[in-house]
């Protein structure tokens, strides 16, 4: 089969076609996943659990809001990440991950600095 799907051309305009494969990382077993998240210029962060996604979040405030100009909106989503924050410490946890918390914000000291951010 493989013979003739090359003499039909099958094969003819296969990307890298001529030039040696990548083999770089294969001995770690996620390295498919790896390099298709670099290729399709995916957010890698959605594959960390999820306390550390929390913190990632906490500590992109408040630019993350910079382009928020209702102070109403901004409040909503604060309050929701407490709130998110504190439904994570609720999850039953086991192993390492266990000792990883995330903490909730001030809400209104965040507010201020969203202010003085946005001028």
């Amino acid at each position: 089969m493989i013979r003739e799907a090359t003499e039909r051309g099958d094969f003819d305009d296969l990307p890298g076609l001529g030039k040696p494969l990548n083999l770089a990382g294969l001995d770690d077993p996620d390295w498919w996943a790896k390099q298709k998240i670099r290729e399709e210029e995916l957010d890698s962060s959605v594959l960390l659990p999820p306390t550390l996604q929390l913190r990632k979040e906490r500590d992109a405030f408040p630019e993350s809001l910079r382009g928020i100009a209702d102070e109403q909106a901004v409040r909503t989503i604060l309050e929701d990440f407490n709130r998110r924050v504190r439904q994570d410490r609720l999850r039953p946890s086991m192993g390492p991950q266990s000792h990883v918390i995330a903490r909730t914000i001030d809400v209104g000291e965040m507010l201020a600095r969203w202010r003085d951010l946005r001028g």
